[in-house]
């Protein structure tokens, strides 16, 4: 199944249709751009933000499939003139609403960003019922149904050239947990294909897996399927398996023919031209083991994806996913900004702003489920996309904001397109609709920067490589894959224009290393993270389904007794562990609590007897949840031996849980601070609490003031102050929610939830541990507060204890100060400035005489300068001894004076740290000889280990080996008064 259907039913044959290995050049090399399209030199100022509003008649063509159809011109008119029971947002409607009066129960979207580690992002609409899947959750429901938005960008070039590739696309999925199975999902896709959805019978055809001989029956017999239009096909199609071992099943796909007349003889679903796959039933009916073998599963169930976008293409009787009303207003937006008229554009024109509306989506959505532009992880994807979009914008000849405001931006007007189709998709994305704006705003911007430096960049690669064939006259100057692939993923520029740009200038340009460079970056984003695991790992996961859930006992208190339920050493069971050994234990019952929502877990002993009667001792230094609903205790025993099934008392460190007690309350309180200060918007991106400090990360887009920072630490210690008790309790998710609660973005929670409430001050779902008054934190002190990604800052404080102790500490060294320079506290600042002035004064004075010391030893040296050629060009070749390097070149820049013209010197010295410094410079009349100070010095800077350049009269250099400066002056003064003969 290609990208824009459910990644849990992506069968084996993920993209066989398309030419992988050389796609993405494919791609590139299809979008062939005049070198004149880098123009980029006009820098764009940053300026305050500006997001012009639209018009109303456009924001009745993003709300409305009539409307849109009323606004949209000439020809584009035609083409969306759909009947308003398959708009996209009718056709997400009636899918949802055919599986609720079939016992399903609807359920809502997940996040973009997915619980599960296994994956960057929500790739597939049965992500959030994996753990349902596996048997790690009891299910809450018999059936269920979603429309769930996804991103994938395994086939990222794809995008815009084929027609149905995307990297948002939402997933409708019915699902059944051990209730129905094959019989009745057959029938049910039947049913809403050809009676709901009303598809003519006849161009329906489907796949089955080629043993699955029911499936195939139950088509032809129960349905009516010609078997003519059943294709068996093999495992690499149409069986789906989560890995080499644990659930999988045979799939069921349906297909849809867009070319009846070309008959039923030798149709192949392969062929895209003709078929397009839209909806894919996966029965999960068995488990592999080890060996190989299946076995089948106690619950057998169903896991289907029918792709929003795919059928809308059917339905809305347009040739790509792009026209549809869920992308085409996004699209017509983009060329209207481009001034182009989409239905008359050229493919490459038409593939440029495909791109920008599947994109405009994905951005859209993933910033709005917390996923801001960085250079790792789900943010390197968010800003890979942006940059994408711009640079296309940008080739489209859109400038500034498309508007006329040349220091604006044009990707928050586009997205306001999608923010306002997205009400039924997602409705927070409207609620977060100004931070969408003001983080596109600020990553555009920074792009174009970025491409005016790659364009400095590629000048560089360009002047450096016509300067290694001049200095070794042997072998063609050429770009390398690493430095080309470099310019087109980091700073957006198409390898068409490197490549042009090269050739025009006499350079070679390494395309098979280009293609080398694109392979590895696909194969590892689509080896990481894009295909759901179900598999389950490890002896830890396997006691889920043995044991009972551990029963946490420390809310209330910091000593419980239980019994050892559970006993590993690196995952892997025993009976008994001795002294010293390391060990993982899981208790019935438990006082320590377990790392989650940015909590450290607990450290203490857990102590017991041994059959022989004899104490046992087991020092605690992690806590971690494992397998479902399980708690994992770590540490190492340090005395006796201890056996599994054995009766123990567990004692938590209580100054350390008080500890972590009062920072996690202080998190609770700075984040409310934070939106009283800096503004509602501003929501916790990450936390850590622990012994020692906390940990603070939030959303926003410059740093704070200081004046900030203190209103903040003032307002915690205000609450601090009024001594206010904190309410705990427990309650439904969805009360909770309405009671104003705020929820940590990216926690799993349950349906059931734990509410921390300081009355009048916060109120968040938190199952961490926390004082029982705001006095108990004692006072807060803020040690840090600095950006950690794009758009995301840290504050790092200390409370309590820890707080005492920073303070204790800080008043140390000021007495320590105070008594070493014999002034008043209040006094240190000035103190201090005093002494910064006086030694900034003698270190000018000092810089001044290493000059004068310097310009004396190189005026001792101009004496001896050879003569050389019949142009009488002076020349002088030495080393100063040590000497820093703005010495050097105070000394170089007299000798200049000194020598006059015509003459040619290289000087060095060595650094006081040992690094070498070089200076060469250059007479007019030399320059004029065709010999140049920076192209020269280069060479002989790489034999010391280091490198520089500059102007043809004047060059600076650097090098880390000061042993092979006598051989690199030799060099240079041969080659020096080489060339100079050669010149004369």
């Amino acid at each position: 199944m290609e990208s824009g259907l459910d990644g849990s039913t992506a069968c084996a044959h993920v993209e066989s249709r398309m030419d992988g290995n050389r796609a993405s050049s494919a791609v590139l090399h299809s979008l062939a751009l005049n070198p004149s399209s880098l123009l980029l030199r006009g820098r764009i100022a940053r300026p305050s933000l500006r997001i012009c509003p639209v018009s109303a008649s456009l924001f009745a063509v993003r709300c409305s499939g009539s409307a849109l159809r009323e606004n949209l011109r000439g020809e584009s008119t035609a083409t969306m003139a759909i009947d308003p029971e398959n708009s996209g947002e009718n056709i997400r409607k009636r899918f949802l609403d055919f599986f609720a009066t079939r016992g399903h129960t609807i359920l809502p979207s997940s996040s973009l960003v997915p619980e599960d580690p296994t994956v960057l992002l929500t790739i597939a609409g049965m992500l959030q019922f994996k753990p349902i899947f596996l048997g790690q959750k009891a299910r809450t429901v018999p059936r269920a149904t979603t429309s769930q938005k996804c991103v994938r960008t395994n086939d990222i070039e794809n995008v815009g050239v084929t027609a149905r590739h995307h990297t948002f696309f939402e997933m409708l999925g019915n699902f059944s947990f051990g209730d129905y199975f094959k019989k009745e999902a057959i029938r049910f896709a039947w049913e809403l294909a050809t009676k709901e959805y009303k598809l003519p019978e006849e161009r329906v055809f489907v796949s089955v897996f080629e043993e699955d001989d029911e499936a195939f029956a139950i088509w032809r017999d129960e349905i009516g399927v010609p078997v003519e239009r059943i294709k068996r096909m093999g495992a690499e199609d149409n069986f789906w398996a989560s890995g080499p071992t644990g659930p999988c099943g045979p799939c069921s796909e349906m297909y849809y023919d867009f070319h009846p007349e070309r008959g039923l003889q030798d149709a192949d679903l392969n062929d895209d031209s003709r078929f397009i796959e839209f909806y894919n039933l996966v029965f999960m009916q068995s488990n592999r083991l080890d060996d190989g073998s299946l076995v089948p599963l106690q619950n057998k169930n169903i896991d289907t994806g029918l792709g929003l976008e795919r059928m809308a293409q059917i339905l809305q009787k347009v040739p790509n996913n792009y026209e549809t009303d869920l992308i085409y207003p996004i699209i017509s937006f983009a060329a209207e900004l481009a001034q182009i008229d989409y239905m008359k554009a050229d493919e490459r024109t038409k593939t440029y702003l495909k791109v920008i509306g599947d994109h405009t989506r994905a951005v859209t959505y993933l910033i709005s489920d917390g996923v801001n532009p960085s250079n790792i992880g789900r943010g390197y994807i968010v800003r890979r996309l942006i940059r994408r979009v711009v640079r296309m914008g940008r080739l489209l000849g859109i400038k500034g904001d498309g508007k006329g405001d040349l220091e604006g931006a044009f990707l928050p007007r586009i997205s306001e397109v999608a923010v306002n189709m997205s009400s039924a998709v997602d409705p927070f994305v409207q609620q977060n609709a100004s931070r969408i704006y003001e983080e596109l705003y600020r990553e555009e911007q920074r792009f174009v920067q970025t491409l005016e430096r790659g364009e400095k960049l590629l000048e560089k690669l360009l002047t450096d490589a016509l300067s290694g064939k001049i200095s070794n006259g042997t072998e063609e100057p050429k770009l390398s894959g690493k430095d080309i692939f470099l310019l087109y993923d980091t700073f957006g520029f198409p390898v068409e224009i490197t490549e042009e740009v090269a050739r025009e200038r006499g350079v070679g340009v390494d395309m098979d290393g280009f293609d080398k460079e694109m392979a590895v970056q696909k194969s590892q984003s689509q080896s990481a993270h894009n295909v759901v695991k179900l598999t389950v790992g490890g002896a830890v996961s396997e006691l889920s389904s043995t044991i009972a859930k551990s029963k946490f006992m420390g809310y209330h208190t910091t000593e419980a007794k239980g019994q050892v339920v559970a006993l590993l050493t690196k995952g892997a069971p025993l009976t008994e562990a001795s002294e010293g050994q390391e060990v993982e234990l899981i208790l019935d019952e438990t006082p320590f609590y377990a790392e989650s929502g940015g909590q450290i877990g607990d450290h203490g002993t857990i102590k017991g007897q041994s059959e022989d009667g004899s104490e046992f001792v087991v020092r605690v230094t992690d806590v971690q949840k494992a397998g479902q609903g399980l708690i994992l205790h770590r540490g190492q025993v340090e005395q006796g031996k201890i056996t599994l099934g054995a009766k123990v008392e567990g004692t938590v460190d209580s100054q350390k849980r008080r500890r972590a007690m009062a920072h996690h309350t202080a998190t609770h309180l700075l984040q409310s601070a934070l939106k009283k200060v800096l503004g509602a918007s501003v929501s916790q991106a990450g936390s850590l609490v622990a012994f020692d400090r906390l940990r603070f990360d939030f959303n926003l887009p410059r740093a704070m003031t200081g004046e900030e920072v203190v209103n903040v630490e003032n307002l915690v210690n205000g609450w601090i102050g009024e001594a206010v008790d904190l309410e705990t309790k427990v309650m439904a998710l969805t009360d909770a929610k309405k009671s104003g609660a705020i929820a940590m973005f990216g926690e799993k929670y349950e349906d059931e939830v734990r509410v921390v409430n300081v009355e009048g001050i916060s109120k968040e779902l938190c199952g961490g541990t926390h004082v029982r008054n705001t006095a108990d934190i004692r006072g807060i002190k803020i040690m840090s507060e600095q950006g950690i990604a794009a758009g995301v800052r840290r504050i790092e404080a200390v409370c309590g204890a820890a707080f005492i102790e920073y303070v204790n500490q800080r008043d140390s060294v000021v007495k320590q100060l105070n008594s070493l320079l014999k002034v008043k506290p209040e006094d240190l600042a000035t103190r201090v400035q005093a002494l910064q002035d006086e030694l900034k004064s003698m270190n000018k004075e000092a810089a001044s005489l290493r000059a004068e010391l310097a310009i004396a030893k190189a005026e001792s040296f101009a004496n001896n300068a050879e003569v050389v050629g019949p142009s009488n060009v002076r020349v002088l070749v030495t080393s100063l001894g040590t000497v820093d390097s703005d010495a050097l070149r105070v000394a170089a820049e007299h000798l200049v004076a000194k020598m006059g013209d015509p003459s040619a010197f290289v000087i060095a010295s060595t650094s006081a740290d040992g690094k070498v410094n070089l200076v060469a410079a250059f007479s007019k009349s030399v320059v004029k000889q065709g010999l140049a100070a920076g192209k020269f010095l280069g060479p002989i800077a790489k034999l010391c280990g280091g490198g520089g350049g500059g102007k043809p009269n004047f060059a600076q250099a650097g090098g880390k080996l000061p042993e092979k400066l006598e051989e690199a002056l030799n060099k240079a003064k041969v080659d020096l008064v080489a060339a100079l003969s050669k010149a004369s």
